[in-house]
């Protein structure tokens, strides 16, 4: 017998994601527009969740709950101490791992361009057109060709 585990985007992904359309200057945090999400219940790792924390933008995580209306007793702030807080870490849990967007999009918070998601995966990729230069110009030599010489 084959199982599949089928990975969902979590909140903790979201939290993680941002816009890279040629021109925008802030495309984090990305807005979440939801056709279809699940809770599914995940074994709590108080350890996972307390070193994943301070790599957070706990505004941004707080505000995607919000919107998707899963704050539950979420703090709006991370608390102190909260390595010892089992209730602060299991919401924060709940929030970050068993939220799963399944369908909808990711919506730059500048340039309003939506980012699908299909089968719990974001597709971030951007069209031709949306991609910024890929670094200094290869044409021509530059100043550090001369100080070889």
């Amino acid at each position: 017998m084959r199982v599949t585990a089928l990975r969902r985007m979590k909140l903790l992904t979201h939290n993680m994601l941002t816009s890279h359309v040629k021109g925008v200057k802030n495309g984090y945090p990305l807005k979440i527009e939801v056709n279809e999400m699940k809770i599914r219940e995940v074994d709590f790792n108080p350890e996972f969740i307390s070193r994943m924390i301070p790599r957070l933008e706990w505004k941004a995580l707080y505000e995607a709950a919000q919107s998707l209306d899963v704050v539950g007793n979420l703090s709006p702030e991370v608390v102190k101490d909260y390595e010892n807080d089992e209730d602060f870490l299991k919401e924060a849990h709940r929030v970050l791992m068993e939220v799963e967007v399944i369908k909808g999009f990711l919506i730059c918070p500048e340039s309003g361009r939506k980012f699908p998601i299909e089968n719990g995966i974001p597709n971030m990729l951007l069209n031709e057109g949306e991609v910024g230069d890929a670094g200094p110009s290869q044409s021509g030599t530059s100043q550090d060709d001369d100080s070889m010489q």
